[in-house]
């Protein structure tokens, strides 16, 4: 795979680019009916998740433990692993900001990609000669996956390799098991239950790594960071596989192929169920308006990534009929203003 890349000195002031600036955000709108701006797997099944927190409402009397240990044993069990090289945090990005913080290298970074890995090592900047990569597997957002060959060849070549996983339950392609990393002692792998399970809400993620690499990272965790709900949630959902948000790649693939037939689109090839489109014309900002106001759709203007257009956008897969609705409707606007 072909990536840009840039190296990340540390020595630029501290700034949120993108705090304001991820999807999802409709709040800035009235109804919106079709949100294609979150990359989590469309229309999740939850009402068994909240039946069985409903019937537990002490969890929110009580502290909930110091450190996540019940439920880093249950995800330890699950894949094979030593609790100590499992990690529970507060969502993948609790996750980034930690090894950020942990390791403090120069570190490379794709691009575009994830905001978060760039933001936190503006946070805790480089305070030795070493170097850390940062891989997000599949990539938010052109849904590209990394193939096996091209991450040994890092792992040879960096002191660290951070591979972001968050969306490893969106595609069909191999990606690198937690007992594969785990025997590996420059990598650490980002999971995101949020992602897997589809609840954002939540925010739960967790660290799969050495145990040489865990040890320095726990140093810096923070007291009481996963919520007694966050954790009962995690337990139960890793007993019940049937609540494993899948997406529908198939119908993916046949958006990405609508999208493309359109005279003004082109459509970034992806092996998720998220996509980066670019407009030949218009911006982003003016299609997200037009959808949102006039369609009740949402789409997330991509233009903030770096290395990205005003005329990049990032949609993810909904249902076939939200689908023929978004196709027909960019449609409408590219007619319209032709």
């Amino acid at each position: 795979m072909c990536a840009i890349m840039w190296i990340w000195s540390g020595f630029i002031k501290y700034s949120r680019i993108m705090i304001e600036g991820h999807g999802d955000d409709a709040y800035r709108y009235g109804e919106i009916k079709s949100d294609f701006s979150s990359n989590i797997c469309a229309h999740g099944h939850h009402q068994v998740l909240m039946n069985h927190l409903k019937d537990r409402p002490e969890l929110i009397s009580h502290y909930p433990e110091p450190e996540a240990w019940s439920l880093e044993a249950v995800i330890a069990e699950r894949y094979g692993l030593h609790p100590q090289q499992v990690i529970v945090t507060s969502g993948a990005t609790e996750a980034i900001y930690l090894i950020a913080q942990t390791f403090q290298m120069q570190s490379e970074i794709p691009s575009p990609t994830f905001s978060e890995y760039a933001d936190a090592c503006q946070l805790f900047p480089s305070s030795s000669d070493k170097m850390m990569l940062w891989l997000c597997n599949p990539n938010n957002p052109t849904g590209e996956v990394y193939a096996p060959s091209y991450i040994k060849r890092m792992v040879a070549v960096y002191d660290l390799v951070v591979l972001d996983q968050s969306y490893e339950n969106y595609t069909d392609a191999q990606v690198m098991s937690p007992q594969e990393g785990c025997l590996i002692p420059n990598v650490i792998q980002i999971h995101s239950m949020t992602k897997t399970y589809g609840v954002p809400g939540l925010r739960l993620g967790y660290i799969t790594a050495h145990e040489s690499l865990t040890a320095k990272i726990r140093q810096y965790l923070r007291p009481w960071s996963v919520s007694a709900l966050a954790l009962e949630a995690g337990k139960f959902l890793l007993h019940h596989d049937e609540l494993i948000c899948k997406p529908d790649l198939q119908e993916a693939k046949r958006l990405a192929n609508g999208l493309e037939e359109l005279s003004d689109i082109e459509v970034t090839p992806t092996q998720t169920n998220f996509m980066l489109c670019r407009m030949k014309q218009y911006t982003a900002a003016e299609l997200k308006d037009y959808l949102a106001r006039e369609h009740h759709m949402l789409i997330r203007d991509a233009s903030n990534f770096r290395s990205l257009t005003p005329y990049h956008f990032r949609i993810a897969s909904q249902t076939p009929p939200e689908n023929d609705a978004l196709i027909e409707t960019i449609n409408q606007f590219i007619t319209k203003h032709g």
